[in-house]
């Protein structure tokens, strides 16, 4: 009997002994004994060689073999659970002479969930025997191809992507100060880089009537008074502040200081309010007021750490220079150098931005991967959040200096991002829908993902942000990460932080500093908005001719 369970290909999880085919007794009487089972099983009709099983359809079929016959009542026993232990509503058939149950859901299974199939020690036999051990199955679906959501046009799409992201900002910003919380579950903690990232978001809003003009000015000035007294340090704000007390929270043991970067990205954001409330409005003047005395109090020339020909990264009272990082390209801080320039009270002349930042051309690059030559930065180019931060104001259209055609190298990068995807060389189960490598959290903690770090995971702000670099491409995943995966990734605040379909997995976190290039970068490719109130400023304009660049908006 077992060599014919064998010939089939069944493999046996547990082979019993049988505690005997028959005997007699003392005075001859035959006695039928118990009879143990043996079981093996499928799903979808495969065995894969464990009790494991992934990217199984809504309606996989599990079929389970015994090496004798049970019945109804037994094959009952069998339950079908959720990995939160809710019974699934599942169909059972019985078979082959009473030996084989086929089990099959009578709904579809949620896609990239997880389930367990249990059979219990406790069944029994026809001729009373049993399961020494019980067996557990893990199931586990994919994608399942269903949309989530009903279709809407493109148009529709991308506002709805704006308007539920700015919640971020609007819903969820710190009540006392009104700046971004560093992310959904940081509490009092508030970021500057964020926060500037959310003030063009503001902007944005208001250009599209999700609030008032009234409403986004009154915002923007609350957070505008809170960082007047909030801590500084040579007008230059730290990474996190306490959103009650304005004082600094440390983001690391020695950075409890100045971060110059994201003061560059909040003077951005300012800028932007600034040129946008351009009314003879009493409120909008002082706003106006108000940005220029912080953004004239950046001491931009003193990070330069004695007159070095480069700026620096960070200064705190309690430890100086230790921390001791240059500002240098090619990453996303292209923006301290431009700002730096602009200043019209702590300027830096060309000098500085040549070598401290270009390093007098090493930044450049000029090899090609996956068919696109890449001007500037690291191999591959590094994480996609490079050309975002610095260019959610400043236009890199036509935009070029001696170092670099900046739409070119925006362009370029993302384009190899998006064809290292494409080619999935570590069979992530990437894609043209499902692409964009960027910083952002990972399974148990956070990753500036890249081709050149790539652990699996693909961060939804990365392929929306660059819709003005690649449209098509950046469309085609948007309409992904919506419909066919806005069940496990649409939410609040719009799309969740990263998602893993190699080895599912969904964040349930939204981060300021991704969440804002998704709603700005949206505006700038359909009205351009914010790229032209940025270049609309005098300072930038000057600034950016000082340090060599060409622009038709300069």
């Amino acid at each position: 009997m077992y060599l014919d369970y064998l010939k089939k290909g069944y493999f046996f999880i547990l082979i019993l002994v049988l505690h005997c085919l028959g005997g007699c007794n003392k005075d001859n009487t035959t006695i039928i004994s118990p009879k143990d089972t043996a079981i093996s099983f499928t799903v979808n009709g495969s065995y894969n060689g464990s009790l494991t099983y992934k990217s199984l359809n809504p309606i996989p079929k599990v079929k389970i073999i015994f090496s004798e016959a049970i019945s109804s009542v037994e094959a009952n026993k069998i339950t079908w659970k959720t990995d939160a232990g809710i019974l699934v509503n599942a169909s059972y058939s019985i078979s082959d002479q009473n030996r084989s149950v086929e089990l099959v859901p009578v709904n579809d299974l949620s896609s990239f969930s997880s389930y367990k199939i249990l059979i219990p020690d406790n069944i029994k036999t026809e001729s009373g025997g049993r399961i020494i051990n019980p067996l557990t199955i893990n199931l586990q679906t994919g994608l399942d191809g269903k949309d989530k959501f009903p279709i809407i046009s493109d148009n529709e799409l991308l506002t709805l992507i704006q308007k539920q992201t700015f919640k971020y900002f609007w819903d969820f910003a710190h009540p006392n100060s009104g700046m971004a919380r560093e992310r959904n579950t940081s509490g009092d903690i508030v970021t500057t880089g964020g926060t500037g990232f959310g003030i063009m978001s503001i902007v944005s809003a208001v250009s599209r009537n999700f609030i008032s003009r009234s409403e986004g000015k009154a915002r923007i000035q609350k957070i505008i008074t809170f960082l007047k007294t909030a801590d500084k340090f040579h007008g230059v704000f730290p990474h996190w502040i306490n959103g009650n007390t304005g004082k600094v929270q440390a983001f690391s043991a020695k950075d409890n200081g100045a971060d110059l970067v994201e003061t560059a990205f909040l003077m951005e954001g300012l800028l932007v309010a600034r040129q946008y409330f351009n009314s003879n409005d009493a409120d909008e003047i002082n706003l106006r007021s108000d940005v220029n005395l912080l953004f004239n109090a950046v001491e931009w020339d003193w990070f330069r750490k004695n007159g070095e020909e480069r700026l620096y990264w960070h200064w705190s009272s309690n430890f100086a220079w230790d921390m001791n990082l240059p500002v240098r390209g090619w990453n996303e801080a292209l923006m301290v150098y431009v700002l730096a320039s602009s200043s019209t009270t702590h300027s830096i002349p060309k000098s500085v931005y040549d070598a401290g930042w270009a390093s007098n051309g090493g930044m450049k690059n000029g090899n090609t991967y996956y068919g696109v030559q890449l001007p500037l930065g690291s191999p591959n180019g590094g994480p996609l959040f490079f050309e975002h931060y610095s260019f959610m104001a400043l236009n890199p259209t036509s935009l070029s200096d001696s170092y670099a055609n900046y739409e070119t190298q925006v362009k370029a990068h993302t384009k190899i991002n998006y064809n290292y995807c494409v080619a999935d060389p570590l069979k992530y189960g990437y894609s043209k829908d499902n692409w964009g490598l960027t910083a952002s959290d990972i399974s148990g903690g956070y990753s500036a993902s890249s081709p050149n770090n790539d652990k699996g995971y693909t961060a939804p702000t990365a392929a929306v942000a660059s819709l003005p670099y690649a449209p098509e491409e950046s469309m085609q995943a948007i309409r992904f990460f919506y419909y066919k995966l806005g069940d496990k990734l649409w939410g609040e605040y719009g799309f969740k932080d990263a998602f893993s379909l190699h080895d599912p997995w969904f964040a349930q976190s939204y981060l300021a500093i991704d969440q804002g290039p998704q709603i700005v970068m949206i505006e700038n490719y359909r009205t351009g908005l914010i790229w032209d109130l940025f270049m609309s400023c005098p300072e930038v304009k000057s600034g950016l001719k000082k340090l060599g660049f060409q622009s038709p908006k300069i």
